[in-house]
C-alpha cells in the first residue's frame, strides 16, 4: 500500500518511511526541506513542496491516486524557538495545516494520522497521564498542536473525515539500520545534546531545571525509541479502519492515542543511563529551566495497546546506543 508522509524528510517522518518500507509499503514524501534533509528522501518518491502549495499537493495525489492515508508530521517543533518566534509556529503548524487538511478532504483523501505531542498535558499528581488527563498547552509550540487537534476533530465531525491524533512523548535514538536520525547541527532533543557532549561538539550537557517536584528534582519524561514510534504509525495507517472498530460500537471518527513506554525517567536517570552505555562520564552542569519547560509526564500506554495492538519494545539503553552510533555516522551522511 501507498501512504503520504508530510515532513517525511525529518527525523521522525523519515523513520516512519523506513518502517513502512520494511513492512512492504510505499511512502510518498512531501517536504519543503526547510528543516528536513534531502538525504533522507533518496530512493523514495519525493515531492519538494510546502503543504500549503495547493497545486503541488493536488498534482501529488493526481500522480498517486492509490494513497491510502496521510501521516502529517510536517511542523516546526522547538519549544524555546516557538516562544521567541510564535508567528512562524502559528503560520506553519496551524494556518498551513488548516488549509492542507481541507484540501485533503476536497480531494477525497479523508484518512489522517496527525503527529501531535504530549506537551499538551498538564502536570498531574504522580506525573502519569492518560488520554483523558487535563491539558495545559503552555508554549506556542504545544498550543499549535492542541489547535490542530481541535481543527482535525471538527473537520472529522463536519466533513466525514477520520483522524487519529498520536500524542508523542519523547523520541530518542535513530533508525537501527542507520538510514536516518537526528539531523540538525545543534540538536534540542536531550539525547542529541548528550551525544554532542560525549563526542565533543559541545562542551557540557546542561540539566535544565533541578527543583521540580519529582523524585530527584529534575524533569520526568517518557523516552521512546523513534523506531518504536515509527512502528506505531505503521499499525495506525495499515490497520486504520480496524483501529476505529476497536474503539467501540458507537460511531467514532476521531481518536487520541498516547505513544510512550509507560515508564517515567528523570533527566538525572537518563544521564546515568547514558554514561553507562557510553562507558564514561560526560561534562554536565545544572541550570534553570528553559522557556516553556515543565516538570513533565509519562503515559499510561494501555490505549495504544488496545487500539493499535502496539507497545514499545526497545529500551532506553538501546535508544542511547543507536543515538551514539548515529552521532558518529551523521556527518558522513549529511552534508552541512
Amino acid at each position: 500500500m501507498k501512504y503520504l508522509i508530510t515532513g517525511g524528510a525529518g527525523y521522525i517522518g523519515s523513520t516512519i518511511c523506513s518502517a513502512l518500507e520494511d513492512a512492504g509499503h510505499v511512502p510518498v514524501v512531501l517536504d519543503s526541506l526547510i528543516t528536513g534533509r534531502e538525504e533522507f528522501t533518496r530512493g523514495r518518491i519525493f515531492y519538494q513542496a510546502d503543504i500549503a502549495d495547493e497545486r503541488a499537493v493536488t498534482q501529488l495525489f493526481r500522480e498517486h491516486p492509490d494513497i491510502q492515508a496521510t501521516v502529517h508530521c510536517a511542523a516546526l517543533i522547538v519549544v524555546p524557538d516557538s516562544v521567541s518566534s510564535p508567528y512562524e509556529y502559528y503560520q506553519d503548524n496551524v494556518s498551513k495545516s488548516i488549509e492542507f487538511f481541507h484540501l485533503l478532504h476536497r480531494l477525497g483523501y479523508d484518512r489522517v494520522v496527525f503527529s501531535s505531542s504530549a506537551a499538551l498535558y498538564d502536570v498531574v499528581p504522580g506525573f502519569m497521564v492518560t488520554e483523558e488527563a487535563p491539558l495545559n498547552a503552555n508554549s506556542p509550540y504545544s498550543r499549535t498542536k492542541l489547535m490542530m487537534e481541535m481543527v482535525l476533530r471538527d473537520y472529522c465531525a463536519a466533513y466525514g473525515m477520520k483522524g487519529i491524533a498520536l500524542r508523542y512523548f519523547n523520541p530518542i535514538g535513530a533508525d537501527p539500520k542507520m538510514r536516518s536520525g537526528i539531523h540538525v547541527q545543534h540538536p534540542t532533543h536531550v539525547v542529541g545534546k548528550l551525544v554532542d557532549t560525549a563526542q565533543g561538539r559541545q562542551s557540557e550537557f546542561q540539566i535544565t531545571g533541578t527543583h521540580y517536584p519529582t523524585r530527584d528534582g529534575t524533569g520526568i519524561r517518557d523516552y521512546i525509541h523513534v523506531w518504536d514510534l515509527a512502528q506505531a504509525h505503521v499499525n495506525a495507517v495499515t490497520d486504520f479502519d480496524k483501529v476505529f472498530e476497536r474503539a467501540g460500537e458507537l460511531p467514532v471518527d476521531y481518536l487520541v492515542i498516547n505513544l510512550g513506554t509507560g515508564r517515567g525517567v528523570t533527566v538525572r536517570e537518563l544521564v546515568t543511563a547514558f554514561e553507562k552505555v557510553y562507558g564514561q562520564k560526560i561534562n554536565k552542569k545544572e541550570t534553570g529551566p528553559r522557556p516553556g519547560d515543565v516538570a513533565g509526564s509519562y503515559t499510561n500506554a494501555d490505549k495504544a495497546y488496545r487500539l493499535l495492538h502496539w507497545k514499545a519494545q526497545l529500551s532506553i539503553e538501546e535508544g542511547i546506543a543507536d543515538a551514539l552510533k548515529w552521532g558518529k555516522l551523521r556527518e558522513n551522511i549529511l552534508k552541512y
